[in-house]
């Protein structure tokens, strides 16, 4: 430490975690923006070495550093799929995604504040990074990702048995839980019972198409299902409440009443998990929920 006029400098030349700061304990194993940009791949189901380098314009001399280290504090674990010579696939552990919804919060304050203006907002215009990075899905296989829905099983994201899934995030229902005070002043959060009441109402052509709907909030899976109850809802629900969804498609978030809330969007993803088309912003829902029946019709099964 130096001592200054103002009292004490407490710069130093390398970092020395503080011992009873969690925050500080913590940067001592993630600081480094590689190993949570790591964390990030894995998450979108980047699971091998080359994949990782690729995504990353990274050198393999840091990854290899960087991975070992993700893998001494046990936030990856590592399984061999070749011998000969011998390859690892890497994923996270339990304790690797407990850091998602921290990597949810980083992306949500970097697309308000940094990539932003800094305003509250449900949604984006077409020119904003969200919106680019969603679009850049198209393509983009979506990783087996199983979430808590309102059939009271956890259930893939994408439904093996369909031609295609039409999967629509959207913020929140104002029931059975009452939304948070200021949600009709935030653009693009209100709309939420409409929407889940158009793809309602058109569930037996979906399914006519073997096209299946399936929703997704961040809200808890009880609330979902009373919501799903109270109107008549046919189509699945789905809980993303620990973010994993939105880890994995980096999808965007904005934080209302103490939670991290998806932003409207509807994605058509094909039987082989890729994506075929996004829709984003949503600015006229019935319009949306068109366009996604006519454009799941559409797509081939592999």
């Amino acid at each position: 430490m130096v001592a200054t006029g103002l009292g004490v400098d407490v710069r130093r030349s390398s970092f020395e975690p503080e011992p009873d700061c969690a925050i500080a304990q913590s940067l001592g194993v993630i600081g480094d923006g590689w190993e949570l940009l790591i964390v990030r791949d894995l998450a979108r189901g980047l699971d091998r070495f080359d994949q990782l380098a690729e995504s990353l314009h990274i050198s393999r001399k840091i990854l290899t550093e960087r991975l070992t280290g993700l893998l001494d504090s046990g936030i990856v674990e590592r399984s061999a799929y070749q011998d000969r010579p011998t390859r690892y696939a890497y994923r996270l552990t339990p304790r690797g995604r407990a850091l998602l919804p921290v990597l949810v919060a980083l992306q949500d304050w970097g697309d308000r504040w940094l990539l932003g203006d800094g305003s509250l907002t449900g949604t984006n215009a077409d020119d904003e990074p969200p919106a680019q990075r969603l679009h850049q899905l198209v393509g983009h296989r979506v990783p087996g990702i199983e979430l808590p829905s309102t059939a009271g099983t956890t259930l893939d994201v994408v439904d093996a048995d369909a031609r295609a899934t039409v999967l629509f995030g959207y913020p929140a229902t104002g029931r059975p839980t009452p939304l948070p005070d200021g949600w009709s002043e935030i653009a693009g959060a209100s709309g939420c019972t409409l929407e889940n009441r158009l793809f309602a109402a058109r569930y037996d052509e979906f399914a006519a198409e073997r096209i299946a709907v399936r929703g997704v909030s961040t809200q808890r899976p009880d609330e979902q299902r009373a919501f799903a109850a109270s109107e008549e809802i046919a189509h699945t629900l789905l809980s993303d409440l620990d973010l994993e969804l939105a880890a994995a498609l980096r999808l965007p978030t904005f934080r209302a009443g103490g939670y991290e809330r998806l932003k409207r969007v509807v994605l058509v993803v094909g039987q082989d998990r890729v994506v075929q088309a996004v829709r984003y912003p949503v600015t006229d829902i019935a319009e949306a929920v068109d366009w996604a029946y006519q454009t799941a019709i559409k797509t081939r099964t592999p």
